[in-house]
């Protein structure tokens, strides 16, 4: 009996098991360090080294050989932090290497690991369990770690563990990111040795004034909910500090204006001069880039940036050789690499992020087509060369002479890895992954007048203008996330939807990345107007296109997350258009999601109320006249239950007819072979019965 393709993805976590992963090249470019499974359905990640010169492969950890039949144990605060960056792999997902080259040290069920890379030999540290986030100092000597609130140290050979700093109340915790720097802001470090190894940059977060929440778990009424300290939009945050930590305990707080700059945004620390900090505003209207003098914490502004929307945080400010400060800004409609203030890269490019620094030039991914993603290098006199080229999606790391670049495309099944040293490609990492069972047969178009990047894609045995299929729309269609990618992984869930009977259209709206400042910034306080205008327009442009293969008297939609609002919000807003929806995980009350995404794009409630009642999608519960799946796992930590729990009862209320489908045990993912097959199954049932859509013969289950 064949696998399902649901539960194939799930099993495979969505084809990338198998997948070199974290990769790393030392500094003089011979090795390349990354992390790959054994093989494509196998979630524990072994460490791996590449020898550049040579080509040749071997494993450097086993996670397997070092715990043996006891498996792996995590601890609360470790699977919190693997919810926030959306790590379901197991085994080592992460590791860390000295700048010397000498050892590399990684977590694992809770403890911690050195591998000295010269002999290949790995121990475990005797350290308490739970360790968190372990770093190698610049030098080799040392590793910084977190543990139950405090930050440790402990040599490479394992003497003279310590605790370096502690908390004073319950609610303090020493060199993790708070909630909201993990979940919105990218940052996921606590902590940043200095390059001599002698001190340390260190967070302090204090949760005692934000608003406690309680999760339970109603399928087991006799376990306790689970306390969760969650800042919603308009309650207070975190309270984060910087500190300046010595090796003996003694410590310096970094000031600036915390008042006015509520959040800490970057933290970098380079030996080409003082540490370099980014700090935002609550409302993210402004942010200063400061310098720090560790000696007495004072700081000094280097560049102020200011939006009238919000400045976006994006690569982390540092320092190159001379001190000269590389930053990336928003500047006349694109994000444009700056150096000490003035733009190294044109109008074509939208720069997406900066991977390596070399001493002549600064390695970045950008786009001057927002479906392509390409890897530049970028010379310090202004001097742009594309390192990469044809229709995909690219990624790249480097040191020393050494880039290895990722490939993905529409045309080749999964992602590719080349070593290129010395400016030619040297070898390929092999990518164990398993094959995807089909290939996805994707059309980009451009929609409408703002030319809306939207992808189709038909059953593939459909003979055009054999029949007019049922539509299914399949945005995200939120701020900061981008679905038409050219890459065909991006498009198999779409496919296997399209094969259940329908044409399935996946559109990237108003907000989504790579066309621009104007366009990310168009959804400022109009999330409902703005992003579901723009999957009406989609649509309309698809059935222009496609007018004897659509049939747009009967169109779906379907999302998760912010795209779980965007179908609930098409079907009570706009049932002229859309006729039946499945809304998974979605905001439906943004005062109930968390300050920092909410804030920077609908305000504070308490200044623009209206603006929060406009994007609501609880006082829209009488409008509702098309059948409604809702889906939420009840241990969602991120989107909590009670998102779809109100609108449900608003609906009840408003005597409005809908489906609920509560997931008991199941976070914000649903990693669970299982949960996720039938989930998928459940939600195509539903729309075929509604849309009246017949599986293809090239169906899988």
């Amino acid at each position: 009996m064949s696998v399902s393709y649901p539960r194939l993805a799930a099993r495979t976590l969505r084809f990338t098991l198998g997948v070199p992963r974290n990769l790393s090249v030392s500094p003089d470019g011979a090795t390349v360090r990354f992390v790959r499974t054994p093989d494509g359905v196998t979630r524990t990640g072994l460490l791996w080294e590449l020898a550049v010169q040579s080509g040749t492969e071997q494993v450097l950890v086993d996670p397997r050989e070092l715990l043996g039949d006891g498996g792996e144990e995590l601890s609360a605060a470790e699977r919190s932090r693997r919810e926030r960056s959306r790590e379901s792999a197991a085994g080592i997902v992460g590791y860390d290497v000295d700048e010397t080259g000498r050892w590399a040290c990684f977590p694992l069920s809770g403890r911690l690991w050195a591998t000295h890379l010269g002999t290949r030999a790995t121990r475990e540290l005797p350290t308490p369990e739970g360790v968190i986030d372990p770093r190698l100092d610049p030098t080799g000597q040392r590793i910084a770690y977190a543990n139950q609130g405090a930050l440790r140290i402990v040599d490479v050979n394992g003497q003279d563990d310590r605790v370096l700093v502690e908390p004073e109340s319950p609610t303090q915790v020493w060199g993790q990111a708070e909630f909201i720097a993990a979940e919105e802001m990218d940052r996921y470090r606590g902590f940043w040795w200095a390059p001599d190894g002698q001190s340390l940059l260190v967070e302090r977060f204090d949760d005692a004034a934000v608003p406690t929440w309680f999760v339970a778990d109603p399928a087991n009424p006799q376990r306790p909910a689970t306390e969760q300290r969650y800042p919603a939009a308009g309650t207070t945050n975190s309270d984060v500090t910087l500190w300046h930590v010595s090796l003996d305990g003694t410590r310096t707080e970094i000031s600036w204006d915390r008042e006015a700059f509520e959040y800490l945004g970057r933290v970098s620390w380079t030996k080409h001069g003082d540490p370099v900090v980014q700090v935002l505003s609550r409302d993210q209207k402004h942010s200063q880039i400061l310098d720090v003098d560790v000696a007495t914490g004072t700081t000094a502004v280097l560049r102020e940036l200011h939006d009238d929307a919000w400045v976006d945080l994006t690569a982390t400010p540092q320092r190159m050789a001379g001190g000269r400060l590389l930053t990336l800004e928003d500047v006349d409609d694109r994000t444009r690499l700056l150096l000490d203030g003035t733009p190294l890269t044109d109008d074509a490019w939208q720069v997406r992020s900066v991977v390596g620094l070399r001493p002549e030039a600064v390695l970045v991914t950008a786009s001057s087509e927002p479906t392509e993603v390409h890897v530049l290098h970028v010379g310090l006199d202004g001097t742009i060369t594309v390192l990469t080229s044809g229709q995909g999606v690219h990624g790249a790391v480097t040191g020393g002479p050494t880039t290895v670049i990722t490939r993905s495309s529409l045309g080749a099944d999964g992602t590719k890895v080349v070593v290129v040293g010395a400016g030619e490609a040297t070898s390929v990492i092999a990518s164990v992954a398993e094959p995807a069972p089909f290939q996805p047969g994707v059309t980009f178009l451009r929609a409408g007048e703002r030319g809306l990047s939207t992808a189709v894609l038909l059953p593939r045995d459909h003979v055009p203008g054999s029949e007019r299929l049922p539509v299914l729309m399949d945005p995200y269609g939120g701020p900061h996330a981008q679905r038409v990618l050219a890459s065909s992984r991006m498009f198999l869930e779409a496919q296997w939807l399209a094969d259940q009977g329908f044409a399935v259209v996946v559109a990237d709206g108003r907000g989504t990345p790579g066309r621009g400042s104007a366009w990310e910034r168009a959804v400022l306080h109009d999330f409902a107007g703005v992003t579901l205008q723009d999957q009406v327009d989609a649509l309309a442009a698809v059935a222009q296109a496609y007018p004897d293969d659509v049939d747009t008297s009967r169109v779906g939609i379907t999302g998760w997350s912010y795209g779980g609002y965007l179908a609930a919000l098409a079907v009570l807003d706009r049932p002229d258009v859309f006729h039946a929806a499945v809304a998974g995980a979605p905001v439906t009350e943004w005062r109930l999601y968390d300050t920092c995404y909410t804030e920077r794009y609908l305000g504070h409630p308490d200044e623009v109320p209206e603006v929060y009642a406009e994007n609501s999608l609880l006082p829209r519960a009488p409008r509702l006249e098309r059948p409604l799946l809702l889906i939420h796992g009840l241990a969602d930590d991120n989107v909590v239950a009670a998102h779809t729990l109100r609108l449900s009862s608003a609906l009840l209320e408003a005597g409005r007819a809908h489906s609920v489908l509560p997931l008991s045990g199941v976070t914000h993912m649903t990693p669970q072979e299982e949960v996720a097959e039938n989930l998928k199954l459940l939600q195509v049932a539903f729309l075929q019965e509604h849309l009246g859509a017949v599986p293809s013969s090239s169906a899988q289950g």
